[in-house]
């Protein structure tokens, strides 16, 4: 669902708002999951250069926050989980992207955690597809996501020691 301008507003005005919508990369008329997994890229150059405690930390911190700011824009705009919150986004794809830290490789290894993120987010097996149903808030919005990520970054995981 795409937020109409009244509602981008409301989600704007607020700090919370726009760290929800990934800095305005969940605005995106196409795909804004996409969007903000692709955007999550860009701070995550700098965070593969942590160690992986630190690295760790800062998605621990981010989930925290992403959590509040989800809860901000679902009090906002009054949707349960709105399309337009992508800091989840944000979150799972530096998880899928931790085998990478763990042991760097070139960008064909991003693309392919990219895809397999995006390839849990949407097809939610379980235990994502429950989170998704039964756990609300901001936690909720965040915890699919963190779940689908941990999938892709084991997957990742085993591809890259299989080669």
């Amino acid at each position: 669902m795409r937020l109409d301008a009244a509602q981008r507003r409301a989600l704007l005005v607020h700090p919370g708002g726009w760290i929800a919508c990934g800095f305005g990369s969940g605005l995106s008329p196409w795909a804004p999951g996409t969007a903000g997994s692709a955007a999550a890229l860009v701070p995550w150059l700098a965070l593969r250069e942590l160690d992986v405690p630190y690295y760790v930390l800062v998605v621990a911190i981010a989930f925290a926050i992403g959590a509040w700011a989800s809860n901000v824009a679902i009090d906002r705009l009054r949707i349960a989980d709105p399309g337009a919150v992508v800091c989840d986004e944000f979150v799972g794809q530096w998880i899928a992207l931790l085998p990478l830290v763990l042991a760097p490789r070139g960008w064909p290894w991003v693309a392919v955690a990219f895809g397999l993120f995006r390839l849990f987010d949407v097809w939610k097996p379980w235990p994502v597809s429950w989170a998704d149903r039964r756990i609300h808030g901001g936690v909720g919005v965040m915890l699919d996501d963190v779940i689908a990520g941990a999938y892709a970054a084991l997957v990742l995981a085993l591809a890259l020691r299989a080669t």
